[in-house]
């Protein structure tokens, strides 16, 4: 199995930008198809984007598309979410994840078998 743990969140002011990274040990995130979720206080976990795991296919939420991109290092074993033009509404907390399962980039939070602890990404006005 792999183990994954997020980084890069803090505090910024709405429009500025972040970019989030997922470094993984234990297996090659190219084993993996990979996606990045968040989730706000009293919301359910939504889903922001995904990437497959031999192709290197994307497929971004609607709500931030043109905002978000997903992409990935194999040498560096990593998975990143370079975040722009960022809104109060994108607090949450950040959590990347890598499907053993499927190999194309899904949006559904069960195929994902791995998970990370989190990063809080908080946006002021």
């Amino acid at each position: 199995q792999v183990q994954l743990v997020e980084s890069g969140g803090g505090l910024v002011q709405a429009g500025g930008s972040l970019r989030l990274s997922c470094a993984a040990s234990g297996r090659t995130v190219s084993a993996y198809a990979m996606g990045w979720f968040r989730q706000a206080p009293g919301k359910e976990r939504e889903f922001l984007a995904a990437i497959s795991r031999s192709s290197g296919l994307r497929k971004t939420a609607d709500s931030v598309k043109g905002r978000f991109t997903i992409s990935r290092d194999n040498a560096k074993n990593t998975l990143f979410l370079q975040m722009n033009s960022l809104l109060p509404e994108d607090t949450a907390v950040y959590y990347c994840a890598a499907s053993a399962r499927v190999t194309y980039a899904t949006d559904r939070s069960l195929q994902y078998d791995f998970w990370g602890q989190g990063t809080q990404v908080t946006v002021s006005s």
